[in-house]
């Protein structure tokens, strides 16, 4: 259970408030990873504040670089990016908890949570929202051409998911779905190789596919909606 940095009283999962002292706690990255700023305003927009989000280098097999709020504590990751750092921040794991893996889903589902159709900070066409794994509770916001938004606290609950054996589970049943071999970690998301290096210079290419096709028919939709 994560603790309050300023009180040390727990904090209520997938929760960065303090009920106690009102402190707001970067609940994801605070003791779990190290990082650095790299630059304090990208031109990216957190999708919840609509502040320029920093950069930060997570420094996770070199160069890692992602998107934080400062405010909200949300986090921006480039297409492949949530697969890479989960598989250097979980050892690796053969088990699979079933009894844990519901107690982290029903503790950390935001069952009250209200849907909000969020921008991507890039693009700021609207994501659509899509569960991360088999039985991980986590529904991310993604942009099909450049990436994922995740808010504060969800970081920890794919963490605990992993710890619980639900990667493992989730390449079962990808495999009994396709009666292939176990797909890859990124096929979670998406099938789009991982790009190291400077922001500015992982950017999708080529011609669209299908899902991102489908992903701007959605914004399209969604802009006329909204606004």
């Amino acid at each position: 259970m994560a603790c309050c940095t300023h009180c040390s009283a727990p904090l209520r999962p997938n929760n960065r408030n303090c009920e106690y002292c009102g402190v707001r706690n970067d609940v994801d990255l605070h003791g779990r990873v190290s990082y650095s700023s790299v630059e304090a305003e990208s031109d990216r927009h957190c999708p919840n504040c609509e502040i320029p989000l920093e950069t930060i280098d997570l420094k996770i097999a070199g160069k890692f670089y992602i998107e934080r709020c400062r405010t909200c504590h949300g986090l921006f990751f480039d297409t492949g990016e949530v697969e890479e750092l989960l598989e250097h921040s979980v050892s690796h794991n053969n088990h699979i908890n079933h009894d844990l893996l519901t107690s982290v889903s029903k503790d950390r589902y935001k069952i009250l949570e209200n849907i909000k159709y969020r921008k991507c900070p890039v693009c700021q066409s609207f994501m659509a929202r899509r569960n991360f794994g088999h039985r991980s509770g986590v529904i991310i916001d993604r942009c099909p051409k450049h990436g994922v938004w995740m808010d504060s606290g969800e970081l920890i609950h794919l963490l605990e998911w992993k710890k619980a054996g639900g990667q493992i589970l989730h390449d079962k049943v990808q495999s009994q779905k396709t009666k292939k071999p176990a797909p890859d970690m990124r096929s979670l998301l998406s099938d789009e190789p991982h790009r190291y290096g400077s922001r500015l210079d992982r950017r999708s290419s080529g011609p669209p596919d299908l899902e991102e096709l489908v992903g701007d028919a959605f914004s399209s939709l969604m802009k006329g909606i909204f606004g």
